[in-house]
C-alpha cells in the first residue's frame, strides 16, 4: 500500500473503516482509523492529516473508541511538526474534534494547555489566559488529581501575569488547601467501567508537595498585590512546613526570615498574635538570632524606640528588600514604622487608664497631631477602646467587653437600681406611718 498514491491508499482504508464501523467491530474500526493517520504522517502531509482527522470524526455513527484512538495518535505527532504554524493548526484541529466529547475531555484539556504555552512564548499572555479559562477541569472525573491541580494553577498563573487579580482569586478557590495533605496512593485507579477509570498523570506533572509549593507561591503573588501581610505570612508558613524545605537549612532559613518580616508587618489581631507566639517557639529561630530578638520585642509589653530599632535592623531590611519586592520596599518600611507605633499605643493602653495626649506623644516620639491620628485609626479599626477629651487633652482607655460581660454588668446595674427603689419605697412608707401616729396622738 505504501507504493500507491496517498489519496488512493486513504480511500481504500476509508472503505475498510466503513465496513468495520457498520459491522460494529471496535478493534477493526480503531485500527483502520489509526492507519489513516499514520499514513498521512509518514508522507509528512500535514494538511491531509488535519482533513482526515475531521473526516473520521464526522463519519456517521462513528465509534467513540475510534475517535479517541485518532486523537491520541495525532497528539504524538505534535512535537515533530516542522514549524509552529503547523503545530498550532494540528492542535486547533484536534481541539475542535475533541470539543463537546466527554470521552476525550482530558486530551482536549492537554491540547489547550499546549496551545496556551505556545501563545505565551509568543508573548500573547491575554490569549493564553483566555484559552486556559475555557476548560473547567474540576468537573473531569477521570483526570488525575495532580493533573487537575497543575492545570488550575496554570490558569491562576496566567491570570496573575495579565494582572487579572479578581479572576485569579476565583480560580484559586477551586483548590482547597486540604487537598495537599491527602494521600495520593489511595486515589481510585479502577472503576466498573473502563471509560470512568482515573487516568495516571503525565510524567511532567509535578508531585503533590511540589504543587503545594507552587500554589502558595502564586497566592503570595496575589496577596502581595493587596499588601495583605498576614496572609502572605501564612503562605510562607505553609511552604516552611513542606518536608523538602524543612529538611534543607539553605531552603528554610530564607523562608523563616520572610515569615518573621511579614509577621512584624501584619496588623495586630488574634491570628497575628497566635502566629507570632507559635513562631517564637520554633527551635530553628535560634539560627537567626536577630529575628528572634525582633519578635521578642513585639511580644514584650514595653515601648519600642523606633530610631534604635531601625538602626539595628536596617541592614537586615536592606538585604531582604529585593526579596520582598522592589515596589514593596518603601511601602513595607512605612508599614513597619506604623506597626511599631501601634504596638507602643497598645503597651500604653495596658499600663494607663487615663493619660494626657501630650504624654502619649512624648512616649511615641510623635507630634500631638500624629499621636491623635494613630490613636483614632486604632479605635476605628477596633484594635482598642479609648475616648479622647480634646479640650482637656486627656485619653481614657478601657478594656473591651464581650457580649456576656455587657449583659452581666447591665443585669447588675439593674439589680442595684431596683434595690434603691425598694429602699426608697420602704423609707417613704415608714415616714408616712410615723406621721399618722403623730396626728392620732
Amino acid at each position: 500500500m505504501e507504493g500507491n498514491n496517498l489519496d488512493a491508499a486513504i480511500e481504500s482504508l476509508l472503505n475498510v473503516e466503513k465496513q468495520y464501523r457498520l459491522a460494529g467491530d471496535v478493534a477493526g474500526t480503531r485500527k483502520a482509523a489509526v492507519d489513516i493517520v499514520e499514513l498521512c504522517f509518514k508522507d509528512s502531509n500535514w494538511k491531509t492529516l488535519n482533513d482526515q482527522i475531521v473526516v473520521l470524526s464526522k463519519r456517521r455513527g462513528q465509534l467513540k473508541q475510534a475517535i479517541t484512538a485518532v486523537v491520541q495518535k495525532a497528539m504524538e505527532y505534535i512535537d515533530v511538526t516542522p514549524d509552529v504554524d503547523t503545530r498550532i493548526e494540528l492542535i486547533k484541529t484536534l481541539s475542535s474534534v475533541a470539543a463537546g466529547k466527554i470521552y476525550v475531555e482530558i486530551e482536549r484539556a492537554r491540547l489547550i494547555k499546549r496551545l496556551a504555552k505556545i501563545k505565551e512564548e509568543q508573548g500573547k499572555i491575554d490569549e493564553a489566559a483566555d484559552l486556559m479559562q475555557e476548560v473547567a477541569v474540576e468537573t473531569f472525573g477521570s483526570m488525575a488529581k495532580t493533573e487537575k491541580i497543575a492545570f488550575i494553577l496554570e490558569q491562576v498563573r496566567l491570570c496573575l501575569d495579565r494582572q487579572d487579580f479578581v479572576r485569579a482569586q476565583i480560580l484559586s478557590r477551586k483548590i482547597s488547601p486540604r487537598v495537599f495533605d491527602a494521600d495520593t496512593t489511595k486515589e481510585k485507579k479502577k472503576a466498573k467501567e473502563g471509560d470512568n477509570m482515573v487516568q495516571e498523570a503525565p510524567a511532567e506533572i509535578p508531585s503533590l508537595l511540589e504543587l503545594k509549593r507552587i500554589y502558595y507561591e502564586l497566592m503570595i503573588r496575589y496577596y502581595s498585590h493587596n499588601n495583605d501581610y498576614l496572609e502572605i505570612c501564612r503562605c510562607y508558613k505553609s511552604i516552611y512546613e513542606i518536608p523538602s524545605i524543612k529538611d534543607d537549612q539553605s531552603k528554610w532559613i530564607p523562608v523563616l526570615r520572610k515569615i518573621c518580616w511579614y509577621l512584624v508587618l501584619a496588623p495586630h489581631d488574634p491570628m497575628q498574635s497566635s502566629l507570632l507566639n507559635a513562631t517564637l517557639e520554633d527551635k530553628n529561630l535560634a539560627e537567626i538570632p536577630n529575628f528572634k530578638l525582633l519578635l521578642k520585642q513585639l511580644v514584650t509589653m514595653e515601648v519600642i524606640q523606633w530610631t534604635k530599632l531601625w538602626e539595628f535592623f536596617k541592614d537586615e531590611y536592606e538585604n531582604e528588600k529585593n526579596l520582598l519586592g522592589g515596589a514593596l520596599g518603601t511601602k513595607a518600611a512605612e508599614d513597619l514604622k506604623l506597626r511599631i507605633i501601634e504596638h507602643n499605643i497598645l503597651v500604653v493602653s495596658k499600663y494607663y487608664s487615663r493619660i494626657t495626649l501630650k504624654r502619649i506623644a512624648d512616649l511615641l516620639c510623635l507630634s500631638l497631631q500624629e499621636a491623635e491620628k494613630h490613636l483614632s485609626d486604632m479605635v476605628n479599626s477596633k484594635a482598642l477602646i479609648a475616648k479622647i477629651d480634646r479640650p482637656m487633652g486627656i485619653v481614657s482607655f478601657r478594656t473591651a467587653q464581650d457580649s456576656n460581660g455587657v449583659l452581666n454588668s447591665w443585669a447588675s446595674n439593674l439589680e442595684k437600681l431596683l434595690d434603691l427603689v425598694e429602699k426608697s419605697c420602704h423609707q417613704i412608707h415608714k415616714e408616712t406611718m410615723i406621721h399618722k401616729a403623730v396626728l392620732k396622738a
